[in-house]
């Protein structure tokens, strides 16, 4: 009898295609598997679905939404909004560069890239058409910016990465410092071009005063906090990164407690956001899982493995045939359910090749969020439209240098491996 990998695999691609929620088409692939082989027990689906969500490190993901989603009510925002302004509002496009340096301080709070375009969307790009900044580059901005939210710890991304290729989910948040300064860094010079050539104005005239600075600071240092003690409190062994989801929650009540912002009301709306966002992610998390086991059944990843060992002779050329891979995979495909299904079948190549796991984890994600920006089924993108009412066709000709710029830093990240190690290394020294 043929394997029904085949049509399993034709069913869920047409189904993505078709712009049906993920899990549905992940789910229906791997249903359609089940029907055509008779041999295997139905009740195997419902287990793979389920056994795949019984991860203890998959318990961090509605921790880190918990506090994520409750730091939006503490009003912790605005707060790091204001320092961000008095940083940066008397560069050139002073607006834009508060929304990228928000991006980076907001992913080491929220932990999602969806959520943290979404919060900008609403609250930045209205201020940035009001100043002048045309509604289309606002809008790109601000998408483009979300990336380093799954790159600047705790990113959920790393969650599930670490959690599939067993991998220290503590490396990997501190892994993700590196790249997550470098794509800010690289979009503040590329905004600061593109609004210096149109003329857009920075939000205020001269540097801020030193008593400007320090009254920013001080309403911002909490919450600027949080990131910090995350990273340390892992890296002396006090909690572990699942543990310290939980920890994150508690500080979040507890700047809700400072801040007096944050309502009983608050908290319930707070729990419901949060068990619907985790059980969205855990959903496409089982499905997706039951795929990957059909996958290994039907013996793919070990075939995979020996044609691209038969057809790549280097490293160099792995780095580049995977990352094109990627790059298009992640234009069609939601990034956890990509992740759960190609990180057991590319991590071994990686380690054959010498590649440094924790290098290739980050090209990966990295790779998936440049998806996420990218037509036809980009989801920041989605989003970030779909809140601020800018015309897809427009953004994705204003997106195009920004396009140019995350493939530059890609590069970078391939090629250079430090910028993926270089702080785990250093907070990981023996």
């Amino acid at each position: 009898m043929e394997s029904a990998v085949g049509p399993a695999a034709i069913i869920m691609l047409v189904l993505l295609f078709l712009k049906v929620p993920v899990f549905i088409s992940v789910l229906s692939g791997g249903v359609t598997y089940f029907l055509l082989s008779p041999t295997i027990a139905g009740q195997i689906l419902v287990q793979r679905v389920i056994s795949g969500t019984e991860s203890v490190p998959l318990l961090a993901i509605p921790f880190f939404v918990c506090a994520g989603v409750f730091m939006n009510y503490t009003g912790v925002t605005k707060r790091i909004m204001n320092f961000c302004e008095v940083l940066l509002g008397g560069m050139s496009g002073g607006l834009a560069q508060v929304a990228i340096l928000l991006s980076t301080l907001m992913g080491g709070l929220s932990g999602s890239n969806l959520a943290d375009a979404a919060m900008e969307a609403k609250m930045i790009v209205p201020e940035m058409v009001k100043r002048g900044f045309s509604l289309e580059f606002s809008s790109v901005v601000t998408a483009t910016s979300a990336i380093i939210t799954p790159l600047i710890p705790p990113g959920i991304a790393m969650i599930i990465y670490g959690s599939i290729a067993n991998l220290s989910i503590g490396k990997l948040f501190i892994g993700g410092i590196g790249p997550g300064l470098l794509l800010c860094l690289a979009l503040m010079i590329l905004s600061a071009i593109v609004s210096h050539k149109r003329g857009y104005k920075p939000m205020r005239q001269g540097r801020a005063t030193l008593a400007e600075f320090l009254t920013a600071l001080k309403a911002a240092i909490l919450p600027l906090c949080l990131p910090i003690i995350i990273i340390g409190g892992i890296r002396i062994g006090v909690f572990t990164p699942t543990e310290a989801g939980a920890v994150a929650i508690v500080y979040a009540l507890f700047l809700g407690l400072i801040y007096h912002e944050m309502h009983l009301k608050d908290i319930i709306q707070g729990i419901k956001e949060t068990v619907t966002t985790s059980a969205s992610i855990m959903i496409i998390i089982g499905a997706a899982s039951t795929f990957a086991w059909i996958l290994t059944k039907e013996r793919i990843p070990q075939e995979f493995a020996q044609m691209m060992i038969t057809l790549l002779q280097s490293p160099a050329t792995f780095i580049i045939v995977v990352n094109i891979f990627l790059l298009i995979v992640g234009m069609f495909l939601e990034g956890n359910a990509a992740m759960i299904i190609l990180v057991p079948l590319l991590t071994p190549l990686a380690t054959h090749f010498g590649l440094d796991s924790y290098q290739f984890a980050i090209m990966f994600i990295f790779n998936m969020a440049i998806g996420a920006l990218s037509p036809p089924m980009g989801t920041l993108m989605f989003v970030t439209c779909g809140i601020t009412k800018c015309r897809m066709s427009a953004f994705i000709k204003e997106a195009i240098p920004f396009y140019g710029l995350l493939l530059v830093c890609l590069v970078v990240l391939s090629l250079f491996p430090a910028f993926s190690t270089g702080f785990i290394n250093l907070f990981y020294a023996e």
